[in-house]
């Protein structure tokens, strides 16, 4: 009766260390795939969701997340919508755990330089919010003229002006860089 017990000891003791070793394992495996996700993903994985950004301009917008490209996002907040470089994204709130990828990996996702230039093509009067190291943003109201591949120029007109010759203040050149958000013009 004695070598049952120690042989039901030695089974016991292994099976722990067999579940301890899966359950190891599987937290490894976890660790690992989760190191794999990007914040688009993330974003992706939001869709559809009321999400709250706080800006490197020092803003803080609120809305429902929808599309997501290659380092930039849509926010609707009620009837203006806001197109938001990742980068210049302090903090995220809202957008739980489940993340997706894009739906090719074959096609890459359009950066901001063609969500910009779709907006220069529409003749989308925007309202630019800008990034400063003090953190208080300025604002330029304009329409985009043109797009490079690292910045954009903006035909600044005056609050409530649309873009015609004679009421462009100034062309403003922008570094995507410098970008906070865009927002659509009348929903400031």
């Amino acid at each position: 009766m004695r070598w049952d017990s120690l042989f039901d000891d030695l089974e016991a003791q292994f099976s722990a260390g067999r579940a301890l070793e899966a359950e190891s394992e599987i937290t490894e495996r976890a660790r690992v795939e989760l190191a794999g996700i990007e914040l688009g993903d993330r974003l992706r994985g939001a869709a559809g969701v009321e999400i709250r950004l706080f800006l490197a301009d020092g803003n803080a917008i609120q809305g429902v997340l929808g599309r997501v490209g290659g380092g930039w996002l849509v926010l609707s907040e009620g009837s203006r919508q806001w197109l938001v470089p990742f980068a210049a994204v302090l903090t995220f709130q809202g957008l739980g755990r489940l993340a997706l990828n894009p739906v090719s990996t074959v096609r890459q996702l359009p950066g901001i330089a063609s969500a910009l230039r779709a907006l220069a093509r529409d003749r989308s009067a925007l309202v630019v919010h800008l990034s400063t190291r003090t953190g208080d943003g300025a604002r330029v109201n304009g329409v985009i003229d043109r797009v490079g591949r690292d910045h954009f120029d903006v035909a600044v007109v005056r609050d409530g002006e649309v873009r015609r010759a004679g009421n462009v203040v100034s062309v403003m050149t922008v570094p995507f860089s410098a970008v906070a958000a865009l927002c659509s013009a009348g929903g400031e």
